[in-house]
């Protein structure tokens, strides 16, 4: 058992934290390159989530009351009521807790239950087999796959997409 799971919306007080995880060794590779490394673009995104807080947010995973992840979501098709889910990191020494299953499922409980949306859509780089694991692990439904989209470093790689619908949910 992964012990007491929270989320909670990110302060201005979390952007320490979310700078080091963003830049930890282990998380940085994974992380989309327009992402948010730097407390300025921290602190942008959470500016911006306060006047939109249903349209956009920045959350902390708390594993037994302490800091342990995050992630984050905006709106992407507000008639249809379509979420996109993004930035889902977790510290890499509570990994192998169950913690970043059952905060994903919370989180998408709260899009759909809290803030009414219909649909969470997201995507990852197609090398992040941790990533694959665990959104498919969490019910998401491999949508398609976007070849080789993203320039990285070592060339092009491809970015998987994934679907989750409100009555999908494990």
């Amino acid at each position: 058992m992964s012990g007491e799971i929270g989320l909670r919306r990110a302060t201005l007080d979390d952007i320490l934290f979310l700078v080091e995880l963003a830049n930890h060794e282990d998380v940085a590779p994974y992380l989309a390159a327009v992402s948010a490394r730097d407390p300025e673009a921290f602190r942008a995104e959470l500016e911006a989530a306060e006047g939109a807080p249903d349209e956009r947010g920045r959350y902390v995973i708390e594993h037994d009351g302490a800091r342990a992840g995050t992630v984050a979501f905006e709106v992407v098709n507000r008639r249809s009521r379509i979420a996109q889910l993004y930035g889902l990191m977790l510290d890499p020494r509570v990994r192998g807790r169950g913690i970043a299953r059952d905060a994903t499922r919370a989180f998408a409980r709260h899009l759909f239950d809290e803030l009414g949306f219909h649909r969470i859509e997201l995507e990852c780089y197609g090398f992040n087999e941790r990533a694959i694991r665990h959104f498919e692990a969490c019910g998401f439904v491999r949508e398609g796959v976007k070849r080789r989209a993203y320039r990285r470093e070592e060339g092009w790689v491809d970015g998987v997409l994934y679907g989750l619908l409100a009555d999908e949910l494990p």
